[in-house]
């Protein structure tokens, strides 16, 4: 019995992935209701045999109260976009420009790409180990999502198991892809949500969201969602199928079994997920742009929404030398669609202060549909734009949505303009509180210049400090916030930290146990590392990426806290604008005041480690490319070692590589290092230089 209870679930398994994944089933449904229905039979005799991976375990599991947390191996980027073809060209042109400066393209050779649709659904993450699916999860803020396995169980698409030789299945594999509901499917949900009286789904893109965070997985089994897959994560090859000349991947993968994107996608194809079967291998950028032509085309007859076409460099090595921005790869773009228009009636122009000051005045509009969405306000940018396009409260205006950009007023429509309409009076003063605004000469942007005296400021940069890319503090949102600002309770970040129990309990919706779960989050927040730390604190112009780069730098909060301009200058990603920021804050009395409160209240980063200055000179600035398999350290060993000792890793060979670290069975590296001349180690070698 359980013998046939294993050829049950391979029959059903594959069947699965003829209907779901190749569309091209080859039994009668009342054949495959058989196998299962006898397959269930055997499991409820003997339940100690029912694993994961069971066809019988997508049906859903019980609802759970909240979604965990989820931290990604490999960070979850967005991709920077492209909207006309002259964007699409620089695009082409800086890549271009930057592999022939490596010397990896010659002058007039065009780069290749792997081209495929852009999917307008909800980014998620499928974790196999050992070919078993035992995580899924939604992209979050790209570091951190929610745990949505018992929901993505259901997605008759998602294999349970991979499919091929589970001997050449990955130790740890880690699929990208898109969740998304097919328009007809959609159609037909809608349909049913009307007959049993509950709310319609405004668009498939939403509908798919919202079945996927389901708290009852339940739920989730009876909406049609789909599985597309395009990139990966973390990647663990076992021993036998490593190869050690193969590219390792700048976002940390521990390994690649290919060394371009189009073959990546070729083999999870093979490991049973679907993956966009218009995808391309494409050279040059005229090429890119007949693709997106006739995508755009034929975009009205699929049966599913897409809001753009994306281009990746195809070989990963060059991905390797073209690196990332703080959120985002520069091997690839998304080349968007033209946005979604309609008009509407501008209604009136309000003002909201960002956590910075920053004025930005709001179109409050007669709401109406754009692209699928429900648009009641629009962003109008600055007091400039709105001079620059003349609009005025009454005017009909043109909206336009772009995907999930915020939608914004294009235009007013003249010829429909009442009459006796007047030019909006940017305001003088802020209208939280009172304080004067203020616009900097050469900047755009006007600001309220009351500070931590502002309400709205307040509120904003304490939401900004507790989010999940600074201090984390799960709970502290929002409404909570507001009410804490409102009472007068909280005025700096610091007083977050005093907030007991039982106060917080005294504030509506907020219970014993909600309050408990806020305070033990605070308590967990009291040893961010110095980099969130940094970050949390809000000072303007400076992001994640900045933010890690003065942590590494200075290694401790005072160091930083006492730095001039001239010094915040030489850091890497600090320009002048920066500098003069970062000082002028550190300068700011009443933040001087804030950093001593947080020190009393137990706030204690965690300090990175610091570069050895013994080797820095020796190793400072030098580029090293590895290969093969070395005696006693793994690859990431070995780059952790130059990196500390102040050293960079790439991973193609080039004029520019000053040392190849060659290990057994090391390939064309080496030969192409021995080619250009450039000095081979090995890993003795390499210790030596360490140690020098």
């Amino acid at each position: 019995m359980k013998q046939r209870l294993e050829e049950l679930k391979e029959q059903l398994n594959y069947h699965n992935h003829r209907y779901y994944v190749l569309d091209d089933p080859v039994i009668a449904d009342s054949q495959y209701d058989a196998l299962l229905r006898e397959l269930e039979h055997i499991e409820q005799a003997h339940p100690e045999w029912v694993t994961s991976d069971s066809p019988t375990q997508r049906v859903g599991a019980a609802p759970v109260s909240a979604f965990a947390s989820v931290t990604h191996a490999v960070p979850m980027l967005s991709l920077g976009n492209a909207f006309d073809e002259s964007e699409l060209i620089a695009f082409d042109k800086r890549v271009a420009d930057a592999l022939r400066a490596e010397g990896l393209l010659g002058a007039n050779e065009a780069v290749s790409y792997n081209a495929e649709y852009k999917f307008d659904g909800l980014a998620v993450s499928l974790r196999y180990e050992h070919g078993v699916l035992v995580r899924g999860s939604t992209r979050g803020d790209g570091y951190t999502g929610e745990d949505i396995t018992s929901n993505v169980r259901t997605i008759a698409s998602v294999p349970l198991r991979l499919q091929g030789d589970s001997r050449d299945w990955p130790v740890v594999l880690e699929v990208r892809g898109e969740v998304l509901m097919h328009q007809a499917d959609f159609q037909a949900l809608n349909q049913a949500q009307l007959r049993q009286g509950e709310k319609a789904f405004a668009n498939p893109r939403n509908a798919a969201a919202g079945s996927l965070r389901q708290l009852d997985p339940r739920i989730t089994a009876k909406r049609p969602l789909r599985f597309f897959a395009y990139g990966w994560g973390e990647i663990q090859m076992p021993a036998s199928q490593e190869q050690p000349d193969l590219f390792t991947q700048a976002t940390e993968n521990t390994g690649v079994p290919y060394d371009s994107q189009s073959a990546m996608l070729d083999w999870l194809q093979r490991l049973g997920f679907v993956v966009d079967s218009h995808r391309a291998v494409l050279s040059g950028v005229e090429a890119l742009m007949d693709f997106y032509q006739k995508t755009a085309e034929g975009r009205a007859a699929l049966p599913y929404e897409i809001d753009g076409v994306v281009y990746k460099v195809d070989r990963l090595d060059f991905q390797d030398v073209l690196g990332f921005v703080a959120r985002a790869p520069r091997f690839a773009v998304a080349h968007k669609f033209p946005a979604q228009e309609t008009t509407t009636k501008l209604i009136g122009i309000d003002v909201q202060v960002g956590r910075t000051g920053a004025i930005t005045p709001v179109a409050r509009l007669e709401p109406v549909v754009v692209g699928g969405v429900t648009v009641t306000n629009a962003t109008l940018h600055n007091e400039d734009e709105i001079r620059r396009k003349d609009v005025r409260i009454g005017d009909t205006v043109i909206v336009r949505r772009a995907g999930d950009v915020i939608p914004e007023v294009v235009a007013p429509v003249l010829d429909l303009r009442p009459e006796q309409t007047e030019l909006y009076v940017f305001p003088t003063q802020c209208p939280v509180c009172d304080s004067a605004i203020e616009r900097v000469e050469d900047e755009a942007i006007a600001r309220c210049t009351g500070g931590l005296v502002c309400a709205a400021q307040r509120k904003q940069s304490l939401e900004h400090a507790v989010s999940r890319k600074a201090l984390d503090v799960d709970g502290l949102g929002t409404k909570l916030i507001e009410q804490l600002v409102d009472a007068d309770r909280v005025k700096n970040l610091a007083d977050l930290f005093t907030l007991n129990e039982l106060e917080l309990a005294s504030y509506p919706r907020m219970g014993a146990k909600s309050a408990a779960n806020v305070v033990k989050a605070l308590a967990a927040a009291k040893t961010p590392t110095l980099a969130r730390l940094i970050y949390a604190l809000g000072i303007r112009h400076v992001g994640e990426a900045t933010a890690k780069a003065l942590a590494e730098h200075f290694g401790e909060l005072a160091a930083l806290t006492q730095a001039t301009e001239e010094t915040l200058v030489q850091i890497d990603d600090v320009g002048p604008v920066v500098a003069a920021s970062i000082a002028h804050f550190f300068a700011e009395d009443h933040n001087r005041e804030v950093l001593a409160r947080l020190e009393q209240v137990g706030i204690t980063p965690q300090l990175p480690e610091r570069q050895s200055t013994a080797v820095s000179e020796a190793l400072a600035g030098k580029t090293f490319v590895l290969t093969g398999t070395l005696p006693t350290w793994t690859r990431d060993e070995a780059k952790s070692h130059i990196e500390q000792a102040g050293g960079k890793v790439t991973g193609s060979v080039s004029k520019k590589t000053d040392f190849v670290v060659a290990g057994t069975e090391a390939g064309s590296k080496l030969t192409r290092a021995q080619e250009l001349g450039i000095t081979i180690l090995d890993e003795d070698g390499l210790k030596a230089l360490l140690g020098s």
